[in-house]
């Protein structure tokens, strides 16, 4: 008997999500907690699993279809997955087997697929009728679009490309993009946003990291990077500037009495910001581990909504790709973010003397209406003054 699978509950803030993937299809063999469908929304991707080994009878909702919270997706049949099969399906291996086509209907224009397929063919030039569907009913999937793209062309002579041709390709936005776009843009429109800016002198952070890195990871099994300096600093500065740890809810202020920091992380989907909590009561190495195991999530696109909720202050890093100076967006409804950069080393006055120091410049920016200039360039301050005497970071002096 078949059973009904559903999409996830999606929380309060999630209104619905979009097919991204089916990883099986209808016949198929699939065993029990296997993930077949994968489900975007616009912070992260939801993977449906098998509730028992079986198959896939039907796929309702297609690639690239909106689904509802907890809207039926597909039907599923428990028991052998071959023997699951439908008829259609049965019918269609036979022939397979036989050496002969399968039978389908076949659907032979761009217009009629699914958005996720007509965006594989589009971006591939490949016609419709030229593509062997297996999906349901004859359907094409992006596998099939793939799979006829990898295929070596027979008697087919290269199109030549006018020197100076023009090109462009149209792509959609992703969810997650869309989102990450309108909220950006909020907090330009929304926001009295002002940035500050100082530099810090990065080498006596390096000193104690090459110092202590190799026993650090051998003790704690985590890497020491700067990132942790960042985190523990500024959760020393919020403490002392409490109005930058706050945020504004209508014509109210919330101060925060809690240090729940996002670090902005860059995957293949967009900018995410999971957020590690209660940071003023983790060590450097469940900073650090927090933080690597967050880039892994990312770049596999299983961060959950609960990861990524919430936060009363935010770090970026664009040194990472390199970037010397920038002005970082306000992540609403915080009132706070910092920006780090690439460290570069430059002549600087010392005593009278010039030396060459590994500095970095550091780039506050706020929410006016909430934070004073004097408030915002002390915080900063207070970060800079940690970091270039990391003992009293350490000290906590």
């Amino acid at each position: 008997m078949a059973t009904e699978i559903k999409a996830p509950v999606f929380p309060e803030s999630v209104a619905d999500g979009t097919i991204a993937t089916w990883h099986k299809k209808v016949g198929e063999p699939v065993s029990r907690d296997e993930v077949i469908c994968d489900i975007e929304t616009d912070k992260v991707v939801l993977e449906v699993v098998a509730p028992a080994d079986g198959s896939l009878v039907a796929i309702i909702k297609g690639e690239g279809d909106t689904v509802l919270s907890d809207e039926v997706i597909a039907q599923f049949e428990a028991g052998a997955g071959a023997a699951a099969a439908p008829a259609a399906v049965e019918q269609a291996v036979a022939q397979t087997q036989a050496g002969a086509a399968p039978v389908v209907e076949r659907t032979e224009t761009v217009s009629d697929q699914a958005p996720a397929v007509r965006k594989a063919l589009t971006e591939s030039g490949i016609a419709a009728a030229d593509v062997q569907g297996t999906g349901r009913g004859g359907r094409i999937t992006k596998e099939d679009v793939a799979n006829h793209q990898a295929k070596p062309a027979a008697n087919v002579t290269p199109l030549s490309v006018a020197v100076g041709e023009r090109i462009e390709k149209r792509v959609p936005m992703t969810r997650l993009r869309k989102r990450v776009a309108e909220r950006l843009l909020a907090a330009t429109q929304e926001t009295a946003m002002l940035t500050t800016f100082n530099e810090v002198n990065m080498k006596p952070i390096m000193e104690l990291r090459k110092q202590y890195k190799d026993a650090f990871e051998k003790r704690h099994g985590a890497r020491l990077g700067f990132m942790s300096f960042f985190v523990k600093a500024a959760t020393e500065a919020l403490k002392r500037y409490p109005a930058v740890n706050a945020s504004i809810d209508g014509d109210d202020i919330v101060y925060h009495g809690y240090y729940d920091i996002g670090v902005a992380v860059s995957s293949d989907r967009g900018l995410v910001v999971p957020v590690l909590r209660d940071t003023d009561r983790m060590s450097y190495a469940e900073v650090e581990a927090g933080i690597a195991a967050y880039a892994g999530k990312a770049r596999d696109g299983k961060l959950s909504i609960e990861e990524m909720t919430g936060g009363t202050f935010t770090i970026t890093n664009g040194g990472t790709f390199g970037s010397l100076l920038s002005t970082p967006i306000l992540n609403q409804p915080q009132t706070g973010i910092l920006g780090m950069h690439k460290i570069q080393e430059r002549p600087m006055a010392v005593n009278g003397q010039v030396e060459i120091l590994p500095m970095m410049y550091l780039a506050l920016s706020y929410d006016h209406r909430m934070i004073d200039g004097k408030e915002a360039v002390g915080f900063l301050v207070a970060i800079k003054e940690l970091l270039e005497e990391p003992a009293k970071l350490i000290l906590d002096l």
